[in-house]
C-alpha cells in the first residue's frame, strides 16, 4: 500500500468508530461557543480528545485541529503547524508568513497580528483545537496563545485539551464570562455511561452490580474501564476479577496493562512494544521497524497495516488520524506504559535482545523517515538512538540545514546534550551550534563555539568538507560584524567565507554575499554593493531564503536612494513592506525610514512623519539596535523644519544619550549634524562651530561659516569636499554640497558661478523630484531661484520649487507670528520691532558697538534699547535676556 507522505502531524479530529454519546457535556460545550475559550483539563485516560472529536463531529462549524507534541515547543515549529492547521479552514491563511519564521529574532507579535487580520477576513465561524497542550512548556508559545485570546476575532473559538491547566489568563477570562471549563469531575463516567460503554463499545455483558462496582473501583476513569474490559474478555468469572483489583490509578494501570498484554499473542505483544517508540504509526513504517519483508526475515501472517486495523477493532488504545486509516497513534497513556514495558523487557532480555535494541529500533525509524522525505522526524529518531554521525548528517541537510527549516529548538537541545568530546570529534557540530545561537540572538556565546570549532579543526585534513566548515565559521563572524557596522571585519570574513565555502552551499553563500554587500555600502563602494545585493536577491528568491530576500531588497532600495533615484527607491521600499506583511515585521523599520526620508524630500511632511514614527515603533521590537536612534534623528530634523526647535533639541539630546550609552558609534555623525542645525536655529554659533569642527563635518562647518558671514571659509571647505565626493561618485552627498555651494557663491558675490552651479544641481535633482534639499536653504536660495526663473532656466522645475518655497515660507511666517504674538502676551509690556531686532543681534553674540554699526544707530541708543529689553524681560544681564527670550519663543 502506498502511504502519502506529507506530514505526520494531525490537523483533523481523530476518527472514532465507537463512542459513548454524552449529551450532558455536548450541550454544555455548544452553549460555550459564544465564549472565546473552552478548556478541557483532566489527567490521562479521561477521554478528553474523544469528547472533543465527538462534539465537533456534529457541530455545524468547520474545525482546525492541531495535535501537539514535545517538538512543538519550538515557536517556529508551533507557528508553522498552526498556520497549516488553519489552512484547513481558509486555504491561503498565513501563506505569506511561512518564509518569515526564520528571522534571527522571531517577531511573534507582528506575525500574530498579521495572522489575526487574515482570520478576521474568514466569513464564517470556526473552531481551533489545540490537543495535548500540556506538552507545551515554552513561555513564548503561551504568550502567543494569550495574545490570540486577547485579540481573537468573534468568529473564532479556541478549544484546549490538556492534562494540566495552561499558563494562560484563565482568571481574567473566567471573570469576563469568556471561558468554558470541563474538568475531571465532569468527565468521569456515571453509571449509565459506564454501562453503555461496557455493553456497546466493549461488548461485555455485565450485571448492574458489577458495573456499579467497576465504576466505583475506577472512579469513572475511562481508561481504567477500558483496560478492565479488555482484561475481562474471555474471563468466565468477571465478578471475581472486578473485586480483585483496587488502589490508585497508577497501580490499576500497571496491573491492567499487564493483563491486557498477556491476553495478546506473542506477535502482537512484540508489535505493540517495538512500535511504541513511534509518535505516529503507519503500516510501512511499522514494517520497517519490525523488518518485515527484509532479507532473511520470515514474512508474518499480517502486515503492519493489517495489524493496526486489528488493534483498532480490538479497541487496544489506538487512534486513527485520518479517514483512510493510514496514520495512527497510540493513546498517550498506553504509549507511555508500552515504552516502560519495552525497557523492562530489554533489561530482563524478555525479547531476546540486548540493551542496544531500542537504539536499533530508532535507527530503523530514522531510515524510513529519511527515505520518505520526513527529515526532521528522521533526525529526532537518530538523536534518540544516540547515533551522532547520522543525526549530524541529517541536521546538516542536503543544501538546506534543519536550522533553516524551523527545527532550531530540537537541534539546539540535541547539541546542548552532547559532551564536548563528541563535539570536538565532529567540528561541524560546533559550527552548527554557533549558527543556531546566532539565529536565536544569543550573540555572546557565538564566538566561543566558533573558537571551539577552530581548535577541533587544528591538525585535521584540509579536505572539501573541512574547508566548507572554515568558510561557514567566517560567514558567521561576518554576520556578527554586520550588527556592529564593522565594514573591515565583514569584508575580511566574507571573502574568507566565499573562498572556502563549497559552491553548492547556497544558503550560507547567499547570506555571506548579502553581508559583503553591506560592507561595500559602508565603505561607499555603491556599485559593488548593488552587485552583491542583486546576486544575493536572485539566489535567495530561487532557494526560498525569505529573510535574505528582504534584506537584499532593502539594500538595493538604499542604493537607489543614495543614487538620487527616489522614485525607484520608494517602489523598492514598498516591496519590502509588502513582503513583511501588515502590520509589518520589525525589519520593515528600515523601509519605513527610507520612505520617511523620501517623502520629506518630496515635501510631504505628514507622510514623512507617519513613516518616521513607524520606524521608531518597529525598531523598538529589536534588542540592542541603533535603528531607534536613526529614527529619532530623522524626526528631530523634521521637527526642526516645522519650526519646533525646542522639541527637536529634546529628541537630539535623547538620541545622543542612547547612542553613547549603547556605543552606537555609527549614529554619532548624523546626530551631531542634526545638533549643529538645532544650534544654528537657536543662534548659538559658538557651540555649533565647536561641534562641527570636533567631528570634522564639512557641510556643518560650512553652514556655521555662512552663519558667521565668513563666505570665503565656507567656499574653501565646500569646493574641496566636492572634489572628494566626485572622485568617489557619491551622488547624494554631491547634490547636498552643490546646493549649499551655490548659496555660498551667491552670498560671496559670484553670481554667475552660483547660477551655473545651481543649474547643475537642479539637473541632478529634478529626476528624483527633490524639493526640500532646495527649499531648506531659505531666502538666499529663493533669490537664486528667482534669478534662474528670470533667465528661463528649467522653467517647469524652477516654477514648482518657487511655488513650494513660497507656500513653505508663508506657512512658516504665519506660525512664527502666532508664536510671537503668544509670547508677547505673556510679557508685562510687549517688545517693539526695533527691540526685537536688537535682541536677535544680542543673541548672535554682537557687542553694543557692533549692533550700533549694523543698525546705523548711536551707541547710546543701543544701550537704551538694552535697558528697556532687560526691564520687559525682567532680567539684568545679556545672557539672561537671551535665555528668557528663548524660553518665551521670541528667538
Amino acid at each position: 500500500m502506498t502511504i502519502p507522505i506529507i506530514s505526520t502531524k494531525l490537523y483533523m479530529p481523530p476518527i472514532r468508530s465507537k463512542v459513548v454519546i454524552r449529551p450532558r457535556l455536548i450541550e454544555r460545550l455548544n452553549e460555550g461557543l459564544y465564549r472565546r475559550l473552552t478548556v478541557i483539563s483532566a489527567s490521562a485516560g479521561f477521554g478528553k480528545t474523544t469528547l472533543v472529536s465527538e462534539w465537533l463531529a456534529n457541530c455545524d462549524r468547520p474545525v482546525a485541529w492541531l495535535s501537539l507534541d514535545e517538538a512543538d515547543n519550538d515557536p517556529i515549529c508551533f507557528l508553522r503547524y498552526l498556520f497549516t492547521a488553519l489552512q484547513t479552514i481558509a486555504k491561503n491563511i498565513g501563506e505569506g508568513l511561512f518564509g518569515l519564521l526564520h528571522s534571527p529574532q522571531l517577531p511573534i507579535e507582528s506575525i500574530l497580528t498579521t495572522l489575526l487580520n487574515e482570520i478576521t477576513a474568514i466569513p464564517h465561524p470556526f473552531v481551533l483545537v489545540l490537543d495535548d497542550y500540556h506538552v507545551i512548556k515554552s513561555g513564548p508559545i503561551d504568550n502567543v496563545i494569550s495574545l490570540l485570546l486577547e485579540r481573537m476575532p468573534p468568529q473564532m473559538h479556541l478549544v484546549i485539551a490538556t492534562r494540566e491547566d495552561p499558563r494562560l489568563p484563565l482568571a481574567r477570562l473566567r471573570a469576563r464570562d469568556q471561558l468554558t471549563e470541563v474538568r475531571t469531575t465532569d468527565l468521569r463516567f456515571n453509571h449509565s455511561e459506564a454501562a453503555e460503554f461496557l455493553d456497546q463499545v466493549m461488548s461485555l455483558d455485565l450485571s448492574s452490580e458489577d458495573i456499579s462496582l467497576l465504576e466505583t473501583r475506577t472512579e469513572g476513569w475511562i481508561a481504567g474501564l477500558q483496560l478492565a474490559a479488555l482484561s475481562m474478555k474471555g474471563n468466565n468469572d468477571p465478578s471475581s476479577f472486578i473485586q480483585s483489583f483496587k488502589g490508585s490509578h497508577h497501580f490499576i494501570v500497571d496491573y491492567l496493562v499487564e493483563e491486557v498484554l498477556q491476553q495478546q499473542s506473542v506477535s502482537i505483544q512484540a508489535f505493540l512494544l517495538r512500535t511504541s517508540i513511534l509518535d505516529r504509526l503507519c503500516g510501512p513504517l511499522c514494517d520497517a521497524i519490525l523488518r518485515r519483508g527484509a532479507a532473511g526475515n520470515q514474512s508474518p501472517i499480517f502486515s503492519g497495516q493489517e495489524t493496526l486495523e486489528y488493534l483498532e477493532r480490538a479497541n487496544l488504545f489506538i487512534v486513527p488520524l485520518d479517514n483512510e486509516r493510514r496514520w495512527y497513534r497510540y493513546h498517550h497513556l498506553f504509549a507511555d506504559l508500552l515504552r516502560k514495558k519495552l525497557y523492562q523487557s530489554i533489561t530482563t532480555n524478555h525479547l531476546g535482545e540486548d540493551k542496544t535494541y531500542v537504539a536499533e529500533l530508532h535507527i530503523r525509524a530514522s531510515i524510513w523517515y529519511e527515505h520518505n522525505g520526513l527529515v526532521i522526524e528522521a533526525f529526532h529518531h537518530a538523536a534518540a538512538a544516540n547515533n551522532t554521525e547520522r543525526a549530524a548528517r541529517l541536521m546538516e541537510g542536503e543544501g538546506m540545514p534543519l536550522l533553516f527549516r524551523g527545527a532550531v529548538a530540537p537541534v539546539m537541545n540535541w547539541l546542548g546534550s552532547l559532551p564536548n568530546e563528541e563535539l570536538d570529534a565532529k567540528p561541524s557540530l560546533w559550527v552548527m551550534y554557533a549558527s543556531a545561537l546566532l539565529m536565536v540572538g544569543q550573540m555572546a556565546s557565538v564566538e566561543q563555539k566558533l573558537q571551539a570549532a577552530e581548535k577541533a579543526l587544528q591538525g585535521a585534513e584540509q579536505d572539501g568538507k573541512n574547508q566548507d566548515l572554515i568558510g561557514h565559521i567566517a560567514s558567521i563572524r561576518a554576520t556578527v560584524a554586520v550588527s556592529k557596522h564593522d565594514a573591515e571585519t565583514i569584508m575580511t570574513e566574507s571573502h574568507r567565507a566565499l573562498k572556502y565555502l563549497k559552491p553548492d552551499n547556497l544558503p550560507v553563500r547567499t547570506a555571506t554575499t548579502w553581508a559583503l554587500g553591506y560592507a561595500y555600502q559602508l565603505q561607499g563602494n555603491r556599485a559593488a554593493a548593488s552587485k552583491a545585493y542583486s546576486e544575493a536577491l536572485s539566489i535567495s528568491q530561487r532557494i526560498g531564503h525569505m529573510m535574505i530576500t528582504i534584506m537584499a531588497t532593502l539594500g538595493l532600495g538604499n542604493i537607489h536612494e543614495v543614487e538620487n533615484k527616489l522614485h525607484v527607491a520608494a517602489e523598492t521600499y514598498q516591496r519590502v513592506l509588502d513582503m513583511t506583511g501588515d502590520p509589518p515585521l520589525p525589519i520593515a523599520c528600515e523601509a519605513h525610514l527610507g520612505l520617511a526620508r523620501i517623502y520629506y524630500e518630496w515635501n510631504d511632511l505628514d507622510a514623512a512623519m507617519v513613516h518616521g514614527q513607524q520606524t521608531v515603533q518597529l525598531a523598538k521590537q529589536f534588542e540592542q539596535t541603533d535603528r531607534v536612534v536613526a529614527g529619532w534623528v530623522f524626526l528631530a530634523r523634521l521637527k526642526l523644519t516645522r519650526g519646533e526647535v525646542n522639541e527637536a533639541a529634546t529628541i537630539i539630546a535623547k538620541a545622543d544619550h542612547d547612542a553613547r550609552q549603547h556605543h552606537f558609534v555609527n549614529q554619532i555623525f548624523d546626530i551631531n549634524a542634526a545638533h549643529v542645525l538645532v544650534l544654528l536655529h537657536q543662534g548659538n554659533l559658538a557651540e555649533a562651530s565647536q561641534l562641527a569642527q570636533k567631528h570634522e563635518n564639512h557641510i556643518s562647518q560650512a553652514r556655521v561659516n555662512l552663519a558667521q558671514g565668513d563666505t570665503s571659509a565656507a567656499l574653501m571647505i565646500l569646493e574641496s569636499f566636492r572634489k572628494q565626493l566626485e572622485a568617489k561618485d557619491l551622488k547624494d552627498d554631491q547634490l547636498k554640497v552643490m546646493v549649499l555651494l551655490a548659496v555660498a557663491l551667491h552670498k560671496h558675490g559670484e553670481n554667475l558661478k552660483a547660477k551655473q552651479l545651481l543649474l547643475d544641481a537642479l539637473t541632478m535633482a529634478e529626476p528624483g523630484g527633490f524639493i526640500r534639499i532646495i527649499v531648506d536653504e531659505g531666502i538666499p536660495m529663493y533669490k537664486l531661484l528667482c534669478e534662474a526663473a528670470s533667465h528661463e532656466i528649467m522653467p517647469i522645475y524652477v516654477g514648482k520649487l518657487l511655488a513650494e518655497f513660497e507656500a513653505v515660507e508663508l506657512k512658516s511666517e504665519v506660525q512664527a507670528d502666532q508664536r510671537l504674538i503668544q509670547s508677547m502676551k505673556s510679557l508685562i509690556e510687549p517688545l517693539s520691532e526695533r527691540e526685537l531686532e536688537v535682541l536677535r543681534l544680542i543673541a548672535q553674540g554682537l557687542s553694543n558697538r557692533q549692533i550700533s554699526e549694523r543698525l546705523f544707530l548711536a551707541l547710546s541708543t543701543i544701550k537704551g534699547h538694552n535697558r528697556i529689553i532687560f526691564d520687559k524681560l525682567q532680567v539684568t544681564r545679556r545672557t539672561e535676556a537671551v535665555a528668557q527670550a528663548r524660553k518665551l519663543g521670541l528667538l
